[in-house]
């Protein structure tokens, strides 16, 4: 059982199901089916749920929504916002024909965060290649909402259990990162970092830990001089602005107790190099955090698991954690906004 808020002042929060082939449908049944005190708004296809329900032997335990009255979303209970698949899902069996589907689902649900029809969303894995075998550029989530809001920069952020883990930079390959992490760019990541601990965590002086880029943090210059050219100059610049930013620090040492129990973040220079040993802490239950948005979203630490679709195999913890991470969000943010 999760529950999370209260009665009085308890958000409607929408989720997008995600890849229909994969595990994102499955999540959606079994949060709506087991005790919580969240309101919640899916968007899926509705025959596909009730066909995977019945696979999977669950209950289907969703009412209709009425984008034109999101009031009458219950707290424990769960709506479906029906958007109609382009062809039929076999679990486990990818068709980029669906891929403007679970764009559409995506879509409307940011435009009804936007238009504050909904206070949050909570997404569901999708299948990067898929999307791009359809022809629909699409590098992630992260990259995709700031684009439609028209946001130039956004934070990718995970949290769980006792650690935060943000990136500097985010799905990009490994050889275009050097150049992608400037005094300007680093500088603004810092920025939306520290309001984003500041507003949605209650960290009223957020204290970050930065990497260095490279082994060593560059060793004063011997394996690199991004450390020295770009990072200690961005983080200087962030301190005179009133940033607790701290840094850079060797990646392979920074991730031990002693250093992290006092911190409130730590900011990695690249995917691979915060998110091991953030998903090594708390993998199935860590949530993704896009911090910079207009909006709040949320989203589960895993992949789409299409060899786990409609076998009943799955561990909801990482959508539950982000269910309740994006509702203690939107009722910080409505806090927030009536005490000023």
């Amino acid at each position: 059982m999760w529950t999370t808020g209260s009665k009085k002042n308890n958000p409607v929060i929408g989720v997008s199901a995600g890849e229909p082939a994969g595990i994102g449908p499955d999540l959606c049944l079994k949060i709506a089916a087991q005790p919580h005190s969240v309101r919640l708004v899916v968007a899926a296809d509705k025959n596909l749920l009730k066909e995977r329900a019945d696979q999977l032997g669950c209950p289907f335990a969703f009412d209709d929504f009425d984008i034109r009255q999101p009031h009458n979303v219950q707290p424990g209970k769960a709506s479906i916002w029906h958007h109609p698949l382009a062809q039929p899902v076999r679990a486990g069996h990818l068709d980029p024909a669906n891929s403007p589907y679970v764009l559409t689902c995506l879509d409307n649900l940011t435009d009804a965060c936007q238009s504050g029809v909904l206070q949050a969303l909570v997404t569901a894995p999708v299948q990067k290649s898929i999307i791009e075998k359809a022809g629909i550029p699409f590098t992630g989530h992260t990259e995709y909402l700031a684009h439609r809001l028209g946001v130039p920069k956004v934070v990718m952020m995970l949290v769980g259990r006792d650690l935060r883990v943000a990136l500097a930079t985010t799905h990009l390959p490994l050889r275009e990162v050097p150049e992608a992490i400037t005094l300007e760019s680093l500088g603004a990541t810092l920025h939306i970092l520290n309001d984003g601990l500041r507003q949605y965590f209650q960290c009223p002086h957020p204290r970050i830990l930065v990497t260095g880029l490279n082994p060593h943090a560059g060793e004063s210059g011997h394996l690199g001089r991004e450390e020295i050219d770009v990072i200690f100059p961005a983080l200087a610049a962030a301190r005179r602005q009133g940033i607790d930013a701290r840094g850079p620090y060797p990646a392979d040492t920074l991730f031990i107790p002693k250093h992290l129990e006092t911190a409130d973040c730590v900011l990695a220079m690249y995917h691979d190099q915060g998110l091991p040993a953030l998903k090594m802490n708390s993998f199935g239950g860590g949530v993704n955090v896009t911090l910079g948005l207009p909006i709040i979203r949320t989203s589960v630490d895993h992949g789409t698991a299409l060899d786990l679709a409609g076998t009943g195999r799955l561990d909801s913890g990482s959508m539950e954690a982000a269910l309740e991470l994006a509702q203690r969000m939107a009722c910080s943010f409505t806090h927030a906004a009536q005490t000023t």
